[in-house]
């Protein structure tokens, strides 16, 4: 009886040291982490793969984020062939009850309303497979509603305990995005229809949602370094249509946007593409404020 007892009194520690160190989440990027942090919060910890200061395409997994699997009771991905090495990673690290189709697998780009779908051609230097569309879709605030709502439905499946207590945080979240929605698309209006180049086409739903035209590419296919040629149109394309800000992330080349700001007289604009790629873009709500500020206070020159 004392035996029985005493591993009674391991498993209540064990469960409740469980407990209070949260539900453990593997997600491929730093965004899905902050959005399942929102609906999750206290009841989760949360682990990222990708580091935002790179593109999580060109990710090559180490031999630690097997170990960050181990642990985990559920995994989030962007999907749409963003992170399609998280497929290796999962299986180099035994955990077959978190490939795809099972219940604690998450791709977040379910329900999605997927920009540039196209057929997938991919072949040596053709860069990334979008075949399945724009996977940067978290750069719509609007999609936050969605991806937490898919994020919410997979916790409250794993811990029904606390389903309403992630529904209140996923509420109360999704409320302050639309009551600074306004304010952002105001502090935009000046760029509205303004033609602008960026150098990976990273922004589409971004451009959407505030309705920037992004006019021209540095890459002329994603992961694709530009030709000459290809330079060379896009400086008669922002001499024709008179384009003043060229887009960039932290992480990809300055120096084809300089050179098309230097013979055009345009300016190179740093915006953070995921959250943490910048000092100031520290959360989900910060990425957005800091993207805002970075074009308006461009535009208003």
């Amino acid at each position: 009886m004392r035996c029985v007892a005493a591993l009674a009194l391991v498993v209540a520690l064990t469960c409740g040291v469980a407990a209070e160190e949260g539900l453990a989440v593997v997600t491929t990027t730093t965004d899905l982490k902050a959005l399942v942090e929102a609906v999750g919060g206290e009841r989760v910890k949360v682990t990222s793969i990708a580091p935002a200061t790179m593109d999580a395409e060109d990710y090559q997994p180490r031999p630690q984020d097997v170990s960050r699997l181990k642990a985990a009771r559920l995994v989030v991905r962007v999907g749409l062939d963003y992170d399609i090495w998280f497929d290796r990673l999962l299986a180099q690290a035994g955990r077959a009850d978190l490939m795809r189709g099972r219940a604690e697998h998450v791709d977040a780009s379910f329900a999605i309303a997927v920009l540039e779908v196209r057929g997938a051609s991919v072949g040596p230097g053709d860069g990334h497979q979008h075949g399945g569309g724009n996977p940067h879709y978290w750069l719509d605030p609007k999609n936050a509603g969605i991806i937490t709502g898919t994020v919410l439905e997979a916790l409250g499946h794993l811990d029904p305990a606390h389903g309403k207590e992630f529904e209140q945080n996923r509420r109360a979240f999704l409320q302050r995005i639309d009551s600074s929605l306004p304010a952002w698309e105001q502090r935009m209006a000046a760029l509205q229809g303004r033609p602008l180049v960026a150098y990976h086409g990273g922004w589409a739903y971004f451009a959407r949602r505030f309705r920037l035209d992004i006019a021209g590419l540095i890459e002329p296919r994603p992961g694709v370094q530009p030709s000459p040629a290809h330079l060379a149109g896009l400086i008669r394309l922002m001499r024709e249509r008179n384009i003043g800000i060229i887009l960039r992330e932290p992480h990809e080349p300055e120096r084809d946007g300089a050179f098309l700001a230097a013979k055009t007289g345009a300016a190179m604009v740093t915006l953070a593409g995921s959250v943490g790629a910048t000092p100031q873009a520290a959360d989900y709500m910060a990425l957005f404020d800091f993207n805002v500020d970075a074009l308006a206070s461009r535009a208003s020159r």
